[in-house]
């Protein structure tokens, strides 16, 4: 089940219905299947808080992910993410149209087991985003 809510801010996620067909079939391709996902759409303020608390960052971030997972087959997890984030950083990366769709596979190749900090691995990954970000724009 794949759910989306936000948290201390005004965000309701168009094409609810498309996203989580997009996001199973990722996540199927992946091959792991979807238990509970939660994505929580946010403010900088309360994921930055999040990010200290829990990170001990004191960074602005456009995602957190907390995975809940159990079974290395199942992902399970919150996924938290910085609306005011995603739109600055679509304005200045000219990806306004796409950076949440990006931002919210991140996540769910985190959950899968993916990494990003070093640079083999952010190239990996910001391959699949493109890869799963060309498969949900084919649909329109």
């Amino acid at each position: 089940m794949i759910q989306f809510c936000s948290e201390e801010i005004n965000f309701t996620l168009p094409h609810k219905n498309k996203h989580k067909a997009w996001l199973k079939a990722v996540a199927a391709e992946e091959q792991k299947s979807i238990g509970e996902i939660s994505y929580i759409f946010c403010s900088d303020d309360h994921l930055l808080e999040i990010n200290k608390t829990y990170l001990n960052h004191d960074t602005l971030t456009d995602i957190v992910t907390f995975d809940n997972s159990e079974d290395s087959k199942k992902l399970e997890g919150d996924i938290f993410i910085s609306y005011d984030r995603i739109q600055e950083n679509g304005k200045k990366l000219g990806t306004e149209g796409s950076e949440l769709q990006r931002v919210m596979v991140h996540g769910l190749l985190h959950l899968a087991g993916y990494k990003d900090k070093k640079k083999e691995d952010k190239e990996l990954m910001t391959a699949k985003e493109d890869y799963y970000l060309a498969q949900y724009f084919k649909e329109q």
